[in-house]
């Protein structure tokens, strides 16, 4: 037992140590899981031959993920993606999988030992391609979008590859298996409800499990769910989460399925389930443990003896499957017209091989697919890849996504052809709202904004709009700065939106200025830069949702716009005081002492103020609230 505690101690302390840094320098927590196996297993060597053991025990992190991933797969999404999920994530699954296979067989391997390989590398890596983009906030680019829904392909894919994968066995290694299990039959009989069936029979089992995982799916996990979750005991509905995987598992591995292929569909027939977060939120961390321990374990048993005896081989092999897959996205990209950096984005971000490419590998040789010699290089390549895929992330931003910024904003500003009565800095999602409202009520505006694709974007729904830095003096007096009688500033870059309140209240001081802050911090320098006007593009809709929650939370709508009114009242009362606090820190932080204990009072006057007692109930400046004038109905129908 002592032995069970120290491995587990030293798997852990691998993980919480080697995780956390390689999430910090960039790297993403699978390779921190690779890295911490390879260090306590191949470099230090505290494990051993037992982590074989262990990761037929973690692969069950495997079986939670397609649970989760199928939980995902909402039939309406599926629909909305459609097009560029067959299409794209279909294409490049396809187009990989034949240039690799036909690259395999052309050096001297079987078919069914290339295609296994094509459908390998055919993967990419889902936990370190999402988690960089949402680093990074290239999430809702063109090129991250298109880019989620192959790998959200990948991942459907993986299911029918389970199914495929053991057609594909070697009589030859199925032969050396048989023999194995007859040697170890002696001493464990593996349990199974299909030994010694006729085909007929057999069919008819698997298609009863399925039908039972579908059917009871549907039509019993609601009303045990239900019960259960009626216990108000949190424990156990996890418990009844883990005993619905379990149990679909237990039954896939009875009738001879794949468990993973069996948890997938149970997870899409809950997609629409009410539960379906509770159960996400119970499954996801034995996912994640499972899952890191999985990675640690092909960590631990890399042989670095193999990757030192043929090193150039290996990173031979591993450059080429990442060219290869480039080149097959890149012309994909092409195809659907995938444009500029974004195309790069798409190519570069799935290059890698992924962490399914160490599930199926592992599957392949249990299924006497692949030979062990065979497998273990190409471990090393899948490895060695998503090792690279920092560099390709990290040449994207620094070598290829500036060159396109430069060529787009190389381009010459627009003519502008005509006057505004307000001229709006900035073109993004503030600007558009403000602009859009004052076109609809018959005020002339000039928008301008630095980055063309986003003008080019705004003419596209007719939103009249000029490309160039607004900061530029001439391009603001060619705009009419001098006969305008407003500026609205609503650039994204904080200094600059801070100089340029600055200079047009120097030189037209006439111009009345309306400005977006950031933040508290911003609000007061844009203040102190001269904007007549500044609105915080949180605290509005912030207190609109407050709102809005008390009112669904079962407050009356009088009482909670009469609690909107004093909040604001508070704010305002308070803002020159702490404008003032604020200005008189010479350094301009936020939390000095004088301003921190400004600011702790107006949180107690402000609770005060929410708690007191209305006496009045209302007055004319809540017009809106009193009751109607008698007639009123009669009125409208005339």
């Amino acid at each position: 037992m002592t032995g069970y505690f120290l491995q587990a101690f030293i798997y852990l302390v691998a993980a919480v140590i080697a995780v956390p840094i390689a999430k910090r320098l960039g790297l993403g927590s699978v390779l921190g899981y690779l890295i911490a196996g390879v260090v306590i297993g191949p470099i230090i060597g505290l494990v051993g031959e037992e982590t074989t053991t262990i990761q037929h025990f973690a692969e069950f992190g495997v079986v939670m993920m397609l649970f989760l991933v199928g939980l995902e797969l909402e039939p309406k999404m599926l629909w909305n993606m459609r097009n560029r999920l067959m299409g794209l994530g279909g294409l490049q699954v396809v187009g990989t999988t034949a240039v690799v296979m036909g690259l395999a067989m052309f050096f001297g391997q079987s078919w069914t030992i290339a295609l296994t390989i094509g459908l390998i590398f055919a993967l990419s890596s889902t936990a370190i391609v999402l988690q960089t983009f949402n680093e990074k906030g290239l999430a809702k680019t063109e090129g991250g979008q298109n880019a989620f829904s192959v790998l959200l392909f990948q991942d459907i894919a993986v299911i029918p590859m389970l199914a495929f994968i053991p057609l594909l066995a070697l009589p030859e290694l199925v032969a050396k298996a048989q023999l194995a299990a007859a040697t170890a039959a002696e001493h464990h009989e593996e349990l199974t409800l299909v030994a010694g069936l006729p085909g007929w029979a057999y069919g008819l089992v698997i298609t009863a499990s399925i039908a039972l995982v579908v059917v009871g799916g549907h039509y019993l996990s609601r009303p045990l769910f239900r019960f259960v979750a009626s216990s108000g005991l949190r424990e156990i509905f996890t418990a009844t989460a883990l005993m619905l995987v379990i149990g679909i598992a237990a039954l896939m591995s009875l009738v001879g399925l794949s468990p993973a292929l069996g948890t997938f569909l149970a997870g899409v027939v809950l997609a629409n389930s009410e539960f379906r977060h509770e159960l996400e939120s119970n499954i996801d961390p034995f996912k994640g443990l499972l899952l890191g321990l999985f990675f640690i374990t092909v960590g631990a048993g890399i042989d670095f003896g193999i990757l030192f005896n043929d090193f150039f081989l290996i990173i031979g092999l591993t450059i080429g499957v990442m060219v290869l897959k480039a080149a097959v996205l890149y012309i994909l990209a092409l195809i659907f017209k995938i444009k500029n950096s974004n195309r790069w984005l798409f190519t570069l971000s799935l290059a890698q091989a992924g962490e399914f490419g160490f599930v199926l590998l592992s599957f392949t040789v249990q299924n006497h697919v692949l030979p062990q010699e065979v497998a273990q290089p190409l471990s090393l390549v899948v490895a060695l890849s998503m090792f690279f895929t920092p560099g390709l992330f990290i040449l994207f931003d620094k070598v290829i996504l500036p060159k396109f910024e430069q060529q787009s904003n190389e381009r010459e500003s627009d003519t502008i052809e005509e006057k505004g009565t307000v001229i709006i800095a900035g073109g993004g999602r503030f600007g558009q709202v403000v602009n859009r409202f004052l076109v609809s009520n018959h005020v002339n505006t000039v928008v301008l904004d630095h980055q063309a694709d986003q003008v080019d974007s705004l003419r596209k729904v007719n939103t009249k709009s000029y490309f160039g830095d607004a900061t530029r003096p001439d391009l603001l007096h060619t705009a009419g700065i001098e006969h305008a009688a407003m500026l609205v500033v609503a650039i994204d870059n904080q200094e600059s939106s801070i100089e340029l309140v600055k200079y047009v209240k120097h030189t037209y001081p006439k111009v009345k200025i309306l400005a977006r802050a950031f933040d508290r911090g911003h609000s007061y320098m844009l203040r102190c830069a001269g904007a007549d006007f500044i609105e915080s593009e949180t605290t509005r809709s912030a207190l609109e949702m407050g709102a809005e929650a008390m009112r669904n939370l079962g407050q009356h709508p009088f009482h909670v716009e009469q609690q909107k009114i004093a909040y604001k009242k508070v704010e305002n009362q308070s803002s020159d005081k702490l404008y003032q606090a604020w200005l008189d820190d010479s350094e301009g932080e936020r939390f000095d002492n004088n301003y921190r204990k400004l600011f702790i009072e107006l949180e107690g006057t402000i609770k005060h103020a929410m708690s007191k007692d209305r006496s009045d109930k209302h007055n004319q400046s809540e017009r809106a609230w009193t009751p109607p004038p008698k007639g009123y109905a009669d009125d409208i129908d005339e």
